[in-house]
Parts: C-alpha cells; structure tokens; sequence
C-alpha cells in the first residue's frame, strides 16, 4: 500500500492510492498513518481494505509528511561508497550516526527554508526506513519484521553549520523544513529489495544526483539491527540511510541553494518530492 496524510499543516488525514492513483480516504479504519495502525499486523489488516469503497478526496490536496508520531529522526552518514569518495573521505568502519530534530519534519512539497546565516544550504536524496514495531536488539536476520515500510527523505543539510561550526552534525541537520519526508510511505511488501532501487534529484531541472541504493555500505536491514543495540527503535522512528554522489558540496566549485531554486527528487517505487527553496524570516 501507498499510505499518505492529507490536509493543512496540523490537520492531516489518513489517506492511501488506489489503483487508479487516486487518494482514498482512511479515517473510517485507522486513526492516522503513525503508531500502533503502522504495526505490520496492522497493515497487512488494512491491505485487505477495498479502497475504492472509501471516499474519494478530490482536488489536489497538500500532502504532509507519510508519518506522524516521529520520536527520533536518525540519519546515517557516508553510508554510500561512491558518495564517500566525492567528499574526499573513507568509508567508516561503523555506521556514522547523527540526529536529526523531528521539527524538521515537514510534507513532500513543502517549501524548504534557508536559515538566517546560511551560506552552504545542500540537498541529499535519501531512502527512509520507517519503523512500525519496536526494535530491540534485533537480529539483522529478522530486522525488517520491525519495519512499516519505507519513503523518500531529502536531508537538507547546511554544511557550514554542520562542519565548520565544530561539535556535531545535528546543528547543520535540524533547521526547520530540512527533513520533507514522502509523499507516501510504501509498505514493505511493495518494495521487496530495498537495495536496488534507483534515485535522482534535480536543481532548477539539471541532474545533480542519479545513484541507486545498490552502493550503500550497510543496507536496511544492518542498520536497523545496529541502532537497536544501542537504543530501541519505536513506531514512527524514521531512519534516513545515506546520500549517493552529486552533493553540492562535492562540487566543483561547490554550488549551493539559494531562495528561488527549485529541488525535485525521487526513489523508483516510492514517488518524487518537490520543493522551492525560499529565505527564512
């Protein structure tokens, strides 16, 4: 299934894609596309739903993030090889970890805002695993029991507040609007390799990224076994996996986005994103 949320900021509704890519509404048999409804049991009750018996929402609504609830917003960083190499750095031995605020969280097509101060603001099109069952000390073996499915994510990154300000990633991450996540979060069972799926993002039309999940260095599964040895993952947790090449910052010069630009990005079978990028208040 293709699960989405509708409606203002604030005020979303459950929603999904029929098979005619029309939304359907949910709100008859789950409460919102987040907790206990995201339980793998639970969706694959609601699979057995007849969506063209729901009501139809017309018009073109806005779409807001795939997912409500979000308690931790995890990102993973150098976690493709050829992405590594751009930057100039190796491949870590272990997943690099870092946080991304969930107030970041905002919809698919959302405007992105440019930070007071930004100089180095910067895309990434990234896979998102979205957990639907907590993790524990999971197995990578059985891993992706614990997972609802999955969505696109951009990681929004300011580099000179995420490298140059010293101390952690998570300042350079965490900007409100860095974190659009949709616009559908896609069950598991529709995506049955999550490492092979081809990804893109554009600038203002132009190609600046065109990778596949093929080069991850640790792949679903991994990580989600690996992040719960050290916390447990809940119901809604987003787990961001990485970037493949074509970084702005890997540029040469580096060219970074300004207020105007247009970003367009997407994941074969999980849809595509689009944002115009404007200056904060």
């Amino acid at each position: 299934m293709k699960l989405l949320r509708y409606g203002d900021a604030g005020g979303e509704r459950p929603g999904a894609v029929d098979s005619d890519g029309k939304i359907r509404d949910l709100s008859s048999l789950i409460m919102d596309v987040g907790g206990s409804d995201i339980d793998p049991n639970s969706l694959a009750e609601l699979a057995k739903a007849d969506l063209k018996s729901l009501p139809l929402v017309e018009g073109n609504p806005r779409l807001g993030p795939c997912v409500t609830g979000t308690g931790k917003f995890i990102c993973i960083g150098l976690n493709y090889s050829d992405h590594a190499a751009e930057t100039g750095a190796k491949v870590p031995a272990e997943p690099i970890v870092f946080m991304k605020a969930n107030s970041a969280i905002v919809g698919p097509n959302d405007d992105v805002l440019i930070p007071r101060g930004s100089e180095k603001t910067d895309w990434e099109v990234e896979l998102a695993v979205v957990i639907g069952r907590t993790a524990k000390y999971v197995p990578e073996a059985s891993a992706l029991d614990c997972v609802a499915g999955y969505c696109v994510a951009h990681d929004v990154s300011e580099r000179a507040f995420q490298i140059e300000r010293h101390g952690q990633w998570t300042k350079g991450k965490s900007c409100d609007t860095f974190g659009p996540i949709g616009p559908w979060l896609v069950t598991k069972d529709e995506v049955p390799d999550p490492q092979n799926l081809k990804m893109w993002l554009t600038v203002n039309g132009r190609t600046m990224q065109d990778g596949s999940t093929r080069t991850m260095v640790y792949g679903a599964a991994f990580l989600v076994s690996y992040l719960s040895q050290f916390m447990s993952l809940q119901p809604g947790d987003v787990i961001s996996t990485g970037t493949p090449p074509g970084v702005g910052m890997g540029m040469k010069p580096p060219r970074y986005l300004k207020p105007g630009d247009v970003v367009e990005l997407g994941i074969e079978g999980l849809g595509s994103q689009k944002q115009e990028i404007r200056a904060d208040a």
